[in-house]
């Protein structure tokens, strides 16, 4: 009995390695494949001056229009180099002489965390740079529900222009994913190629990736409304399938699904997927919003209400680079959001979840600890996927969950307190190697949690986080 229960215990370590060394064998695959894209654009001895293309990038779209902006260049015969705002040095500045950004613009304003660093240390740096002989073309994204649209575009736009550079272009402004704009952003790369228009190879090479996976009928297999009396807004819990005969598509913890709830592709409404593909189908968790005219958002209400079971909504999937696991699958995780910004982390915990069943017995189970802390209004409406997230803590994929509801007591109590609250915990899980995720409200929330973060471990500990892609943040 002994040896037969030791032949097991081993059996299932044996399955655990395996497992690590598939991870660790994909995770190699992408970096080995995203450096041969890489290589694939570098200048030949004979090739020119290398074109910048730097990218802000909060959700992925303004990296993947950086790419595919390189691609292109480098078809036309042009020399490229890829990089984030966040990782430019000064010399990279002050020696080239072209360069492209597609900037994208952060809640009211604000810079993307990947580019965090940019602003801090050039954009309000008193040391101006002389990028006279640089010239330069911006692309800002933006949405223009926002009051400040574009605004970190227009901002780095204008940044470089005090430093001496010269436009090659007007800034082209792109409202979420407007075609347009992105064909105008297309016709220019033709001016800084020389050519009149880009090749008809590069065209029909890279059509499909500008203009992303196109938009499906997707059915709504069930809804369930998740906050019944509650003082919020009705939140609800979303089931969609593919099309008929299509095969379930393959995304990971932290990806989004973009749906579109009219004619124009413009504009698109995006939602974090809360689910992985082992459950069937796609889930999500949809607040229903009301505009200021009481009617309600297009797509919130076309999701919550307007849509009958089983009827068909445009939808198509989207990569979320920023808000995936990443090279934090070992890492303990620490996990902070309100309202429907559980859905994304719920998605992790699955992913969690999934390792742990996958690996050695209870007792001996290997996998990173996970702490939550989540904030809503009320416990006995609001708690959701309480089930859930009990049964995980019961089985040791949460170590810790910390529930804050605001309006449970006379003094509000969010998020941020809980954390502020844990400080002690806090320095202790990230001095532990841990990652930061967080997701939910970018007005209040996100900014509460990040001056508690900053406060509790410092802004250089911060900012080391953000550079290791040990704090990825998806708010709205």
């Amino acid at each position: 009995m002994i040896w037969s229960r030791l032949a097991l215990a081993l059996l299932f370590v044996l399955l655990y390695v395996v497992l690590c060394a598939a991870v660790w064998w994909r995770h190699r695959g992408l970096q080995r494949r995203a450096a041969v894209e890489a290589a694939a654009l570098l200048p030949t001895a004979d090739a020119g001056p290398t074109v910048l293309v730097l990218h802000a990038s909060q959700t992925g779209q303004g990296e993947e229009l950086a790419w595919q902006t390189a691609k292109s260049l480098h078809l036309a015969g042009m020399p490229v180099r890829v990089c984030a705002l966040g990782q430019l040095q000064r010399a990279d500045l002050l020696t080239a002489r072209h360069a492209l950004v597609i900037a994208s613009t952060y809640g009211e304003g604000d810079a993307p965390d990947s580019a965090a660093t940019f602003a801090r240390d050039f954009m309000a740096d008193d040391q101006p740079l002389d990028l006279r002989g640089l010239q330069v073309g911006v692309m800002a994204l933006g949405d223009r529900t926002y009051a400040h649209f574009c605004g970190f575009g227009r901002a780095v736009d204008a940044w470089f222009l005090r430093q001496g550079a010269v436009p090659l272009f007007d800034r082209i402004e792109v409202d979420r994913a407007d075609p347009a704009a992105i064909t105008a952003w297309r016709q220019r790369l033709s001016h800084v190629a020389g050519t009149a228009d880009m090749p008809d190879h590069a065209d029909q090479a890279n059509n499909a990736d500008w203009a992303g996976p196109i938009f499906q009928p997707w059915r709504l297999a069930a809804r369930t409304h998740l906050n019944p009396g509650s003082q919020g807004g009705p939140v609800f819990h979303l089931a969609l399938l593919p099309p008929d005969g299509e095969p379930l598509p393959d995304w990971a913890a932290g990806d989004l699904v973009q749906v579109l709830p009219d004619a124009d592709p413009g504009r698109p409404r995006e939602y974090t997927i809360a689910s992985l593909p082992t459950r069937g189908c796609v889930e999500l968790m949809v607040r229903q919003t009301r505009r200021d005219d009481g009617e309600l958002g297009r797509a919130s209400g076309l999701l919550t209400d307007q849509l009958a079971v089983g009827g068909l909504v445009p939808l198509r999937l989207r990569a979320h680079p920023g808000f995936r696991i990443g090279e934090n699958a070992a890492r303990p995780l620490i996990l902070i959001g309100n309202g429907t910004g559980l859905a994304g982390l719920r998605a992790h915990l699955q992913a969690r979840s999934a390792e742990q069943a996958s690996t050695v017995p209870a007792s001996t189970r290997p996998v990173a600890p996970a702490w939550l802390l989540f904030g809503e209004r009320q416990s006995a409406h609001d708690a959701h996927y309480r089930d859930e997230i009990e049964a995980w803590q019961r089985a040791g994929v949460l170590r810790h969950v910390d529930w804050a509801f605001s309006r449970d007591q006379a003094e509000r109590v969010h998020v941020q307190h809980l954390l502020a609250r844990h400080a002690q915990r806090l320095r202790e899980w990230v001095a532990d190697g841990a990652a930061i995720y967080v997701c939910g409200s970018l007005q209040g929330m996100a900014g509460a949690v990040d001056a508690v973060l900053r406060e509790t471990v410092g802004d250089g500990v911060v900012d080391a986080l953000i550079q290791q892609g040990r704090y990825r943040r998806d708010v709205y």
